[in-house]
């Protein structure tokens, strides 16, 4: 049984709002202008709309779906908590039961053509070039697939990219997250906090996930980028955003990719505790 604490219901009600929208959007790619990068240092995020056609986002699922069924062979593969130990036995009755068991994979780009394709897309790869002033360098694909059910679809509390020792960067990282389904404010699309990246690195914690203290999130100024399939949002690695958990009876699947700008070195990993741990101030959250 959750402690009241952890009920999904709770949380979501708690740490997200749903009243606000994401105010900085394009509705395409070629709308991207000088003046859209401006507001994107300022706020820390854009959302962009119908970057991917139909069929890219098909044939994105269709490799998702074939890492999934062991049809590709290679990518990284985590299970809902409890259902890792399940993936070789006849439990998974159906392809269905099978897919709502995935959490996470990871480490596909050199397997999967059509999400090659996507993580090197021009159309992402010449925005992410404006943002960064220079060219962009890949640093790591992920599909985040929230499945529907409190203990499926589970949060991802709020937390800074950069605060994860893959992209700490001495430059500023960016993440693209697209959506492949509809990604709505019931099933879990992104959240943000306009301008928080301007504050720079903070100390994150083991809680629920390797995550910000829930008493640092300033959750009023929460605005929620619900995008249609083919969608995505760029963001900064300093911004603060999450996902609720997926209380919903839809699926939520998403792409996410992080990119460096090509002169950024990886942080020291003394630097990195200092600015992204507790180790020295001792606080506790």
């Amino acid at each position: 049984m959750l402690k009241p604490a952890e009920n999904p219901l709770d949380i979501r009600n708690s740490m997200y709002r749903f009243d606000q929208l994401a105010k900085h959007r394009i509705p395409s790619p070629d709308q991207v202008t000088e003046e859209t990068v401006k507001t994107y240092r300022e706020l820390g995020y854009v959302a962009i709309d119908g970057v991917l056609t139909d069929e890219e986002v098909k044939e994105a699922i269709r490799n998702i779906d074939d890492v999934i069924h062991g049809r590709i062979v290679g990518p990284k593969i985590q299970y809902v908590r409890g259902k890792g130990e399940l993936k070789d036995r006849p439990e998974f009755e159906s392809e269905r039961e099978r897919e709502f068991a995935v959490r996470k994979l990871h480490k596909f780009v050199d397997h999967c053509p059509a999400l090659h394709h996507i993580c090197f897309h021009p159309k992402i790869m010449d925005v992410l070039e404006k943002v960064f002033g220079e060219s962009p360098r890949f640093c790591e694909d992920q599909a985040l697939l929230k499945p529907p059910s409190a203990d499926a679809g589970i949060e991802k509390p709020w937390h800074q990219d950069m605060a994860y020792g893959n992209f700490s960067y001495t430059k500023m990282v960016a993440g693209v997250w697209i959506a492949l389904d509809e990604a709505t404010l019931d099933n879990g699309c992104m959240h943000v906090i306009p301008r928080s990246h301007m504050n720079g690195p903070v100390p994150h914690y083991a809680v629920r996930d390797w995550q910000l203290c829930d008493t640092v999130v300033d959750v009023p100024k929460d605005e929620a980028v619900p995008l249609k399939p083919g969608g995505l949002m760029i963001f900064s690695g300093l911004l603060h955003h999450g996902t609720p958990p997926n209380l919903s009876d839809t699926r939520r699947r998403a792409l996410q990719f992080h990119y460096a700008p090509e002169s950024a070195t990886k942080m020291s990993p003394e630097a990195y505790k200092i600015v992204f741990t507790n180790e020295m101030t001792k606080a506790e959250c």
